[in-house]
């Protein structure tokens, strides 16, 4: 049993869940029911705080470290207490002023700023800083798919003045490392100094060309009632033809099938392709990962806090954040990334 959202809770027991979670992001240690009864706004007994605490850790949102320790909140407690309860507060005049005379500098180079970013974020915060880059816009000079696992992969992409990107993405279901091989070998043969959106446009292209000369072939077949295509315009069609032998009866060609055949597999591989691109370009906009929440940190416990940073014309164009153990001063930290992440959608957009 869970509670899924923090109006689930009476003011009791959310009460008792804001105090226990912000004593343990202060100190990091166990809470208690003696220490919550010092801070608590009504005069609760510590037993009914045990009972209290009993009840939010049979909903999931707390754990008990040692039998006889207090309660930390678990993940999933952590998440109900960032995304309800949580107090942001506002940046003090000091760090204002030191954000701003840190991103200030217009002289200094795009990879300069977003290094100083990232320093200064790590200051502030005291925890490591992650600094994602403005994603290539530029022409891409040759792509390559690298599967890493079932359920995610690698695009490497080399641009024309020879920087390198690295994406993570979620491929298809099914999609093996030799179809991943052929997609990047077919997009490097059209790449042409194309961006990734105008890549884009080549494969749709090649998809409608592919779909009108599969069409006029099998137009003959399905006229005559041995050939019809089933769920047309969706992902999943198919072209269900009768038994080889029974259609060379009706007049096809051996060649003509072959090359129905030939049509429909290289359509199938186009759209994989479209699928690849698009999955490519995809990014994330959730600002607050906790624990398990991110893969690429879940075996350390820690949380990510990031905000995108945009250009001139308000695109997202990379993402700026600290890593830190989940019991990160969530109200602390946010308000910082986020305001360096504006200064750095400015110089951004002044730059542009």
């Amino acid at each position: 049993m869970t509670a899924n959202s923090i109006d689930d809770l009476n003011d009791r027991s959310r009460e008792v869940f804001r105090l226990l979670v912000e004593s343990y992001l202060e100190t990091g240690d166990p809470v208690g029911s003696r220490t919550l009864t010092r801070n608590l706004r009504e005069s609760i007994s510590a037993a009914t705080i045990r009972n209290v605490m009993q009840d939010l850790e049979h909903l999931g949102l707390l754990d008990s470290p040692h039998v006889s320790a207090g309660r930390i909140p678990t993940q999933l407690g952590l998440r109900m207490f960032v995304d309800g309860l949580l107090e942001v507060g506002d940046l003090s005049n000091q760090e204002r002023r030191i954000i701003e005379s840190s991103m200030e500098n217009d002289e200094q180079d795009l990879g300069s700023a977003l290094d100083r970013a990232g320093s200064l974020l790590s200051g502030l915060t005291q925890s490591a800083s992650i600094v994602l880059a403005p994603k290539a816009e530029t022409p891409i000079k040759h792509i390559e798919f690298v599967s890493l696992s079932p359920d995610k992969a690698l695009v490497v992409l080399v641009t024309a003045d020879g920087q390198v990107e690295n994406r993570m993405f979620t491929p298809p279901i099914g999609q093996t490392p030799s179809a991943m091989r052929e997609a990047a070998n077919f997009l490097n043969a059209v790449l042409a100094g194309h961006t990734i959106n105008e890549l884009k446009a080549v494969v749709e292209l090649e998809i409608s060309r592919r779909r009108q000369e599969l069409d006029s072939l099998a137009q003959n077949l399905i006229e005559v009632g041995v050939a019809a295509w089933e769920n047309t315009g969706h992902e999943q069609e198919r072209l269900i033809v009768r038994g080889r032998s029974n259609l060379l009866e009706e007049g096809a060609s051996e060649a003509d099938l072959n090359r129905i055949k030939e049509l429909f597999d290289d359509l199938e591989r186009k759209r994989e392709i479209a699928q690849f691109l698009n999955l490519t370009e995809e990014g994330d906009g959730v600002r607050i990962f906790i624990g398990s929440e991110n893969k690429l940190f879940s075996l350390s416990g820690s949380s990510l806090v990031v905000s995108p940073y945009m250009n001139a014309d308000r695109k997202v164009i990379g993402a700026i954040g600290v890593i830190g153990p989940t019991r990160l001063n969530y109200g602390r930290i946010v308000p910082i990334v986020d305001y360096t992440a504006q200064l750095v959608s400015r110089l951004m957009s002044n730059r542009n």
